[in-house]
């Protein structure tokens, strides 16, 4: 699984601290800010999430998020406050927030909220999609050592093209028959095209 970071904007430490540790301990990379004026420079580093708050200090949250889509307006972001209403519900929906959470929050709501913005954003698969996605880019790995196109592979192995191109991209799940016939085509051990999982 690729790396997901996360960035916390918000002036009490503690809250920050808190998720924090609640976000790391499910795997996350995070990165508190209690500043918001330094935020452009932060957000430049490369976030996939940005968890931020609305009331605070010298920047109100809704200012940056507008920063924050000046520089990069695919970056998910969450809105959190403990002074929900519908001003700010709606200027952050017109700026592409993904979510809006009321202060204090539940920890399953959070991590529920979370985890639907890591599977929007592609950046979390079930086990089965990542299986698929290991074994598929282990073929096309394997392949592409030998030299091999997908149409002699084909033909080394009795599928078909398009089934071949399917199983690569980890659009279609392969067959235990499949894979035996692909591994032999490749020299290789089905055990191989699991790669690392």
């Amino acid at each position: 699984m690729p790396e997901v970071k996360i960035l916390i904007i918000d002036d009490d430490r503690a809250i920050c601290e808190y998720m924090q540790t609640l976000l790391e301990s499910d795997n996350f990379t995070v990165k508190t800010l209690n500043d918001p004026t330094l935020v452009e420079e932060e957000v430049k580093r490369g976030y996939h999430l940005v968890i931020l708050d609305v009331m605070m200090p010298k920047l109100d949250g809704m200012e940056v998020l507008r920063r924050i889509r000046k520089i990069d307006d695919d970056i998910a972001v969450v809105i959190f406050t403990g002074f929900p209403n519908l001003e700010t519900a709606v200027q952050s929906m017109k700026l592409n927030a993904v979510d809006y959470l009321k202060k204090p929050f539940q920890v399953d709501e959070f991590r529920e909220v979370i985890h639907r913005v890591m599977e929007k954003k592609g950046l979390l698969r079930s086990p089965e999609e990542q299986i698929h996605r290991t074994i598929g880019e282990t073929i096309r790995s394997l392949r592409k050592d030998k030299d091999l196109t997908l149409k002699q592979l084909a033909k080394r192995t009795g599928l078909s093209v398009s089934l071949l191109s399917q199983i690569e991209r980890a659009e279609s799940s392969p067959s235990i028959s499949s894979l035996y016939k692909i591994a032999a085509a490749l020299d290789s051990k089905i055990s191989d095209l699991f790669g690392n999982f």
